[in-house]
């Protein structure tokens, strides 16, 4: 038998998941838009019963982005948020979770207002500092969940030593993987147990399609997903699926591109003398810069900078005009928004300027447009 070639990550992208359509050869896979499948007889079928449970579209891209992130299996939910809500589903009450400090405003809001109605309990500490991911263990600590690049001012985990504190614990290591992708870092192969996605960011890339996923290592992880995926119904659609497998085929190609342009515009704004800050791992004077260094392929697209004050941030927002002033990241549009305000909106207001988001803050997604245009928006926007 003939062995095959590994497939590098620009061939999975395109292919992985995806063979030809075996009933007509179609070389894209079909959207399946159908709520139930008809059965050849009482208790025979083809492996499809209720588009809950099964669905090919689904399927599909699940293969997709598994091989992407190099895990066993992958699992589809309807948004980022259900995705890390199933994951939590893998806790128990009186169960304690380490969670990076910065996280996203909506992973903080269903911890905090939901998770802890269920007498679950979360430590936030900067993961970026490894003897505090080991001082806030406890005995009944069952999971670290790790953002890196963190949202929004970038800070990182380092992965590989943060899995060896979780393995000498039994402790499952989930990584939020959105602010990178898999293009710029695999956590599982630095022994993270668990990936989580926004889907709806880089991974579909063209702001019409809402979904999460979780790509896992571990059978039991896997075996307890799907059956959560089942039974609580939080599904990616058909067509949000076949959207996102028409994403992840250029997934390289833009990625590359928002490595570039996000490096080139935070080279600029270090220059300029009204910013008094800029956050991106690919400047030689942020923090982690040397681990970014080792740990990413690139340093993503996603640049903060911080102005001072809410007014000038204001100034600036109102200001550009290639830049669209609006929450999420990710897609070929470039996006600039205020953290304080709108993602982290539902973070206290002193728990936000303790983890560096300043109402003077403000959060760049860079996209694929031309980058002398996007510097050129920058520039009159803060001479403005």
């Amino acid at each position: 038998m003939t062995n095959r070639p590994t497939r590098r990550f620009k061939t999975l992208c395109v292919h992985a998941g995806q063979p030809p359509d075996p009933t007509t050869g179609a070389i894209v896979t079909p959207i399946y838009q159908t709520s139930t499948y008809v059965q050849e007889a009482l208790g025979r079928h083809k492996g499809y019963e209720y588009s809950r449970t099964q669905n090919p579209t689904r399927e599909a891209v699940e293969a997709n982005i598994a091989a992407l992130e190099g895990g066993k299996a992958a699992v589809a939910f309807a948004s980022g948020m259900a995705a890390i809500d199933a994951v939590s589903t893998l806790l128990r009450a009186g169960d304690h979770v380490v969670v990076t400090e910065s996280t996203y405003g909506g992973t903080y809001r269903l911890f905090e207002q939901v998770g802890r109605r269920y007498q679950l309990d979360f430590s936030y500490v900067d993961t970026g500092d490894l003897d505090r991911i080991a001082g806030a263990m406890t005995p009944a600590t069952k999971m670290l969940f790790v953002e890196t690049p963190a949202n929004p001012v970038l800070d990182l985990t380092d992965l590989a030593a943060a899995a060896e504190i979780t393995r000498a614990r039994d402790v499952a290591f989930v990584v939020d993987n959105t602010f990178a992708s898999p293009y710029v870092q695999r956590p599982l192969e630095h022994g993270a147990d668990l990936v989580v996605h926004s889907t709806t960011k880089y991974l579909n890339g063209h702001a019409d399609s809402v979904g999460g996923m979780v790509v896992a290592a571990r059978d039991d992880h896997i075996e307890w997903l799907r059956f959560v995926q089942n039974a609580a119904g939080a599904i990616l659609s058909p067509f949000d699926s076949w959207l996102l497998l028409r994403g992840t085929k250029t997934l390289a190609l833009r990625m590359a591109q928002h490595n570039a342009s996000g490096l080139a515009l935070a080279q600029y704004l270090a220059d300029h003398p009204k910013v008094e800050r800029v956050f991106y791992p690919g400047l030689p004077d942020h923090r982690q810069h040397a681990l970014a260094r080792r740990q990413m392929h690139g340093f993503g697209g996603m640049v903060a900078f911080e102005l001072g004050s809410l007014e000038a941030a204001r100034h600036v927002l109102d200001s550009v005009s290639v830049f669209s002033l609006a929450e999420s990241l990710g897609g070929v549009e470039s996006l600039i928004s205020h953290p304080a305000t709108m993602t982290h909106a539902s973070v206290p207001a002193d728990e936000r300027r303790a983890r560096g988001i300043t109402d003077g803050l403000v959060r760049l997604s860079v996209g694929i447009e031309d980058v002398g245009d996007l510097e050129a928006d920058l520039h009159q926007a803060l001479g403005a």
